[in-house]
């Protein structure tokens, strides 16, 4: 960013899921380059509970898969497939979406069905890769080097992040100028997926970026 494109600050910093977890990790390692933070659908805590034990479920599924060939294989390993769906539906959609979307076992069966027909475009060891990055995951050390002003803007029905663990709290005591906005829950958010949509936050957050100072240099 510096060297490249000759920046040497930025108004702001916006990630999703992963995204958010990179916001945090700009935040903590490079503490005066943005004015503002938002990670969405992400903590800045380790890389542990549900949120880990199913990725690990997905790395160790493929690895598992006598087709995976320790990673030499000639065709995707169809474990691959599998776990991905598996964590999609485990930790993203909603609770009251998927009561919703899928209220019958007709209804469900529909679902699953199609998603495992979908092709499954990904690389396993691409995707192992993928998964298994995250597991040293944790900027919590560091929070107090933040100095951007941080709006968190999470779901209340994320599977991967709940807000009822307290963690997320927690950790915003230590930032200076930080807020959360959390996304109630409802038959129209989708879990993970929530902030994928931004008329649930574009107000707000735009309302918020205008308050956030500018700082010069």
């Amino acid at each position: 960013m510096t060297e490249g494109l000759g920046l040497r600050r930025v108004r702001l910093i916006l990630g999703n899921s992963m995204g958010g977890m990179h916001a945090w990790v700009w935040g903590v390692t490079h503490p005066g380059f943005a004015d503002a933070l938002v990670p969405m659908a992400s903590q800045p805590t380790a890389m542990a509970s549900r949120n880990w034990l199913m990725r690990r479920m997905i790395v160790d599924g493929i690895r598992n898969d006598p087709a995976y060939m320790g990673g030499d294989y000639a065709t995707q390993p169809a474990m691959a497939r599998f776990v991905g769906v598996f964590y999609g539906i485990g930790t993203n959609g909603g609770t009251l979406a998927w009561q919703k979307n899928a209220p019958t076992t007709e209804a469900a069966n529909r679902i699953l069905e199609n998603r495992m027909a979908a092709p499954f475009r990904a690389d396993a060891n691409d995707y192992v890769y993928q998964w298994d990055a995250s597991r040293d995951y944790d900027p919590s050390a560091r929070l107090d080097r933040i100095t951007s002003h941080v709006l968190v803007i999470n779901a209340a029905d994320d599977e991967r992040n709940p807000p009822e663990t307290g963690v997320l709290e927690d950790a915003l005591k230590r930032i200076p100028n930080a807020k959360l906005l959390l996304i109630p829950a409802s038959p129209e958010t989708t879990g993970h997926g929530t902030t994928g949509n931004a008329r649930f936050y574009a107000r707000d957050l735009g309302e918020w970026l205008a308050t956030v100072p500018r700082r010069g240099g």
